[in-house]
């Protein structure tokens, strides 16, 4: 049976997922919950699906990928959650795959001498091309992008514009590089999925209080969808 680690960004989303399980458990450990259980693909095969929320930050990122890793040994890692736009061609509720995620506030000459010895990391193609197809049957707006990660938030004009010029990025968020990082070191393949939730221009305290509710839905759905096409 494939196993396959799904990291949500937001408790709503990660719930909604946990409901589409079968025989599901739940694991407390690491200052995480971990939801485990089954779901039957279109092809009739079973899938073996662990899910938690990973926390805000790089940090928490990297450390709840190589700690899902590390308890049920995925074929695959699929990271799900909002992100600020950086793209004049799309709008809020659009969807960027990230094909390629870089680091903001990294020096990746130094950690890029590290396993896996690269600048940048990218999404399995393989789990690129099912996510494109459950977009396409789900009607959602969707492009294969750059994301950006970092241990701040963009919330100014001038942030944007330092952004765009550093990474050349559709998109920018707090997590998605260092879990791609974490996973081509352990040799997993990686999806990450990002909601267009604003336009990276937003103060954090306005941010905060926004309804994410629509954002859950819409990102369980899709998972679940991609699941199903595995």
């Amino acid at each position: 049976m494939q196993t396959v680690a799904i990291i949500s960004a937001l408790d709503e989303e990660a719930a909604h997922i946990a409901d589409s399980l079968d025989n599901m458990t739940v694991t407390e450990r690491a200052s995480l919950s971990v939801a485990r259980g089954t779901l039957t693909t279109d092809a009739g095969e079973e899938l073996d699906v662990a899910v938690t929320v990973g926390g805000m930050g790089l940090v928490n990122a990297a450390a709840t990928t190589q700690f899902l890793i590390d308890l049920v040994h995925p074929e695959a890692v699929i990271f799900s959650g909002i992100a600020g736009n950086l793209n004049k061609s799309l709008h809020i509720n659009d969807i960027v795959l990230g094909k390629t995620l870089r680091y903001l506030d990294t020096d990746m000459r130094l950690v890029g001498q590290w396993k896996p010895g690269t600048s940048e990391f990218h999404s399995d193609p393989a789990l690129l091309q099912i996510a494109e197809g459950a977009l396409d049957e789900m009607g959602i707006n969707h492009i294969q992008g750059t994301i950006a990660s970092g241990n701040y938030f963009v919330d100014t004009p001038q942030k944007v514009s330092q952004v765009i010029e550093q990474t050349h990025a559709d998109a920018v968020e707090m997590e998605g590089a260092a879990v791609a990082h974490v996973a081509a070191r352990n040799d997993v393949p990686a999806l990450v999925i990002r909601a267009m939730s604003d336009s990276a221009d937003t103060d954090y305290e306005e941010f905060k209080d926004f309804d994410i509710s629509e954002y859950a839905d819409t990102a369980a759905r899709l998972v679940v969808r991609i699941l199903r096409g595995m």
